[in-house]
């Protein structure tokens, strides 16, 4: 028999972490500032016309330049870029510009930084964003895309970065 109960924020996270998810970097430049941060909700929304959205916690005011420069861009990363991952996460403490020189950027059509290297990159006009709980979710309209080369990704499941073999369609930890 299934009932119901009270689901508690470290129950729903503890529930949450057997959830795998591809690790990306968003980003974004412009008046309001430079930002970037460590992502694992982003997904596709349509191809026509292409749209992603991507989701950040909006009760951090840091996030706010994402809105206010009303672009973004979501870096898709590979097994080799977990220490970017990292940097970017926030649990590092590092100031903007160091995060930023865990890599090597340039800009596609926007004006938001992508990661060269990336598995492959979404480059974003903002089109609309939707409050809710404690998150923000942010639809950005694909402007510029590039593909990258076809490796490993990066995957964080278990609380842990693990690498997807891609030989036996399954999860080995990260060396």
């Amino acid at each position: 028999m299934l009932t119901k109960n009270d689901i508690g924020p470290q129950a729903y996270r503890d529930a949450m972490s057997h959830f795998a998810g591809h690790v990306h970097v968003v980003t974004t430049d412009g008046p309001a500032g430079k930002r970037g941060a460590t992502v694992i909700a982003a997904c596709s929304v349509s191809d026509t016309p292409p749209t992603i959205l991507v989701c950040l916690n909006r009760e951090n005011p840091k996030n706010e330049p994402f809105v206010k420069n009303g672009r973004f861009a979501l870096n898709t990363l590979a097994s080799h870029q977990e220490a970017l991952s990292v940097g970017f996460s926030g649990m590092t403490g590092l100031p903007v510009e160091e995060r930023f020189a865990l890599g090597e950027w340039d800009v596609i059509s926007t004006g938001a930084p992508t990661l060269k290297g990336a598995l492959a990159v979404f480059d974003c006009e903002l089109i609309d964003t939707k409050d809710l709980a404690t998150h923000r979710v942010l639809f950005g309209k694909v402007t510029g895309l590039r593909i990258g080369d076809n490796l490993r990704p990066l995957i964080y499941h278990a609380r842990g970065y693990h690498v997807l073999d891609s030989g036996a369609a399954a999860f080995t930890e990260k060396e």
